[in-house]
């Protein structure tokens, strides 16, 4: 089982086309941790790691299936290419950047979020491309704070945690796999069906009232 609480290391373009994507459920509201806790132990859930982490998301009014995100100093793209039968959301890696970023990269991610800039730069650091973001009409940066709680119920990744949007605390609950049939049963398990698949970035614009 891969371990998705590793640290970021920085993959291009080519390497990250050839990672299986994962399918993913993701829930927030109150209570969902005490709902979580007491549902993962009767799936007898195997706990593996904690983890923090201080991330910046940018979000755009066009689209909700560029996750496009600055977390350990890189910048991560991450596009949705399908959903499962169930309505899980798919998303495929499109790679880690180190800072500087090159403009043709930093192109195509604007182009994923289905924006135009004028890019009159070779590279770009990380003050400079929040600055291409913050004098975008249709672009946002949004401060992320996770205290993650990872654990697995046969197999699947799950997690539970805190999320703090721009200072604004919200809980969360998460299952991804590419067994979509074993994420469909942890998802019953820890009876969380009953909640809406709602990703990063909508949660995210839902914080600061991004229509």
């Amino acid at each position: 089982m891969a371990d998705v609480f590793s640290k970021n290391q920085a993959t291009n373009a080519e390497d990250a086309a050839k990672i299986v994507p994962r399918a993913e459920f993701r829930a927030f509201g109150q209570g969902l941790i005490d709902e979580v806790t007491v549902a993962m132990w009767k799936a007898k859930a195997t706990l593996f790691k904690i983890r923090t982490s201080s991330e910046t998301y940018f979000l755009s009014r066009k689209t909700n299936e560029a996750n496009v995100k600055v977390r350990d100093g890189l910048l991560d793209i991450k596009t949705k290419v399908g959903d499962t039968e169930d309505g899980y959301e798919i998303f495929q890696p499109r790679g880690k950047f180190e800072f500087p970023v090159g403009k043709k990269e930093v192109a195509t991610i604007l182009e994923n979020m289905l924006v135009e800039a004028d890019l009159n730069q070779e590279t770009y650091t990380i003050d400079e491309f929040m600055t291409v973001v913050e004098n975008h009409p249709d672009l946002a940066a949004v401060s992320v704070e996770k205290k993650r709680y990872g654990f697995s119920v046969d197999g699947v990744i799950c997690e539970y945690g805190e999320v703090l949007f721009n200072g604004s605390k919200i809980e969360t609950a998460c299952c991804e796999s590419e067994d979509y049939v074993g994420m469909k049963k942890a998802i019953e398990a820890l009876e969380l069906g009953n909640h809406e698949n709602v990703n990063y970035l909508k949660a995210a614009k839902i914080s600061i009232g991004m229509k």
